[in-house]
């Protein structure tokens, strides 16, 4: 990442565009997926069904029924079915590209393609939840997705605790590339602690995973951590309320 993009992203970061406090009532934690390449619904889902979690798959309609650079990708099938399984379906760009290398006019062109691409699995209705492409991020962009979605995750790592930014949530990433089971139990029990809420997030789910996934095995040793702390698993759109105390 060059020295361009380090600031930009850190005048990002340091921009509060939706600033809320979390209610701290009780704990919740998420699950997320990007992209995503198929094999995250065909191997990940029963992972996630072994543990009874529902999660949600920030999906790049751009990708759907593709191979890209040797990835298989979902379909339509797999967003039918993932949908009919209750986990989300949530934005993702559709061309995947980062965010602040289109124009406003061409980030609207896009959100909106996406939306419309989104919406026959989706019953009609509209993604609720938003990620930002690679993480990259702008000021100018951060703007532009906050009054779009009810919340906007990027890839900053840590929990969300006490105050936050709904226009860009922190994860933890459950990725091979940067994979640390003591920072994943660390963030796990601060977030039982503080009663915040813990979003986890990889992309493909198998055997061999690329530097950016998971395999079956480190994705049920997350959950399995999760559960043994108590704290509830919910897509994303369903844990936002959680965590506001509604």
């Amino acid at each position: 990442m060059n020295l361009a993009i380090r600031l930009t992203s850190l005048m990002a970061r340091k921009l509060p565009v939706k600033p809320i406090r979390l209610a701290g009532q009780r704990p919740v934690a998420s699950i997320s997926f990007d992209d995503f390449p198929r094999n995250a619904w065909t191997l990940g889902g029963p992972v996630m069904a072994r543990h009874g979690v529902r999660g949600t798959y920030y999906t790049a309609g751009g990708f759907c029924g593709r191979t890209v650079d040797g990835t298989e990708f979902y379909d339509a099938e797999d967003l039918t079915a993932l949908a009919a399984a209750g986990h989300e379906i949530a934005c993702h760009g559709f061309a995947h590209q980062p965010t602040p290398s289109l124009t406003t006019a061409e980030l609207a062109a896009d959100a909106a393609r996406n939306g419309e691409f989104l919406k026959p699995f989706l019953g009609g209705a509209a993604p609720v939840s938003y990620a930002f492409p690679y993480g990259r991020v702008s000021p100018r962009t951060k703007r532009f997705m906050a009054p779009r979605f009810s919340s906007v995750r990027g890839v900053h790592p840590g929990v969300n605790v006490g105050r936050v930014d709904l226009a860009q949530l922190n994860t933890i990433s459950l990725e091979a590339r940067c994979w640390d089971e003591e920072a994943i139990e660390a963030a796990i029990q601060r977030v039982r602690q503080d009663r915040g809420w813990l979003i986890l997030y990889t992309h493909d789910v198998q055997e061999n995973p690329s530097p950016y996934g998971s395999t079956p095995k480190m994705l049920d040793w997350a959950l399995g951590r999760v559960a043994a702390a108590g704290i509830t698993m919910l897509p994303v759109r369903e844990a936002l309320p959680v965590a506001l105390g509604a």
